[in-house]
């Protein structure tokens, strides 16, 4: 009886194992960040509006498992964008969307200066096993040639150095359309950012295809 026994559980235990290799590993979840300034966050706009919000909507229409949390701060620059990166990115994100530089320009701000700060935080995200996809920003012709020149190409520089992803302009498709813009002339409307996300869905597909790491 006791050898019975002693089959009988071997039996289940060996059934138990071969249930765990054959079933299919659960889907898991990947969890993205939209780290950025006014733009991500949203402003002017209404609940569900936001970029991460449309964002979130449309990879999940199209059959990816994602959340996309919202860490856009109005008025952020990079310096900012750089001292809250460690605790506004939780542990566990598989993807941040690096989008600040704007306010810098804005501000006159050296692109030296902005292109040190996102480095750093590149490299910060990168030593935690976290994916970056660069949104990049252009600098208002009204500063000049020379700041033009070194703030749009510091994006595709930073890409290159870190050897990370580039969206080489995240207003691309709503810059100077009014009809995508609030009354300042400068954020994005709702319809605004359906235009954004569409176009930056191809981007993100494309690191999600990749295999962007899981939680």
């Amino acid at each position: 009886m006791a050898f019975k026994r002693q089959l009988v559980a071997f039996f289940v235990a060996f059934a138990g194992a071969l249930a765990a290799v054959s079933a299919p590993a659960a889907a898991q979840t990947t969890q993205i960040v939209g780290f950025g300034d006014s733009l991500m966050a949203g402003y002017g706009l209404s609940p569900g509006e936001s970029f991460p919000e449309k964002l979130e909507k449309a990879l999940r229409e199209r059959g990816h498992d994602v959340v996309i949390a919202n860490a856009g701060v109005s008025g952020d620059t990079s310096s900012g964008g750089l001292a809250r990166l460690d605790w506004s990115v939780p542990d566990g994100t598989n993807l941040v969307i690096l989008e600040l530089g704007a306010n810098d320009m804005l501000r006159g701000i050296s692109p030296a200066i902005t292109r040190r700060n996102l480095s750093e935080m590149i490299a910060r995200l990168k030593d935690r096993g976290i994916a970056v996809l660069i949104a990049g920003m252009r600098a208002a012709p009204n500063l000049g040639a020379g700041y033009q020149q070194e703030f749009d190409g510091m994006f595709s520089a930073l890409a290159q150095e870190h050897g990370v992803p580039l969206y080489p302009f995240f207003l691309d498709g709503v810059a100077a359309q009014k009809g995508y813009l609030l009354d300042d002339g400068m954020h994005p409307n709702a319809a605004g950012v359906d235009v954004m996300v569409a176009r930056f869905l191809p981007a993100i597909e494309a690191m999600l295809s990749a295999g962007a790491p899981k939680s």
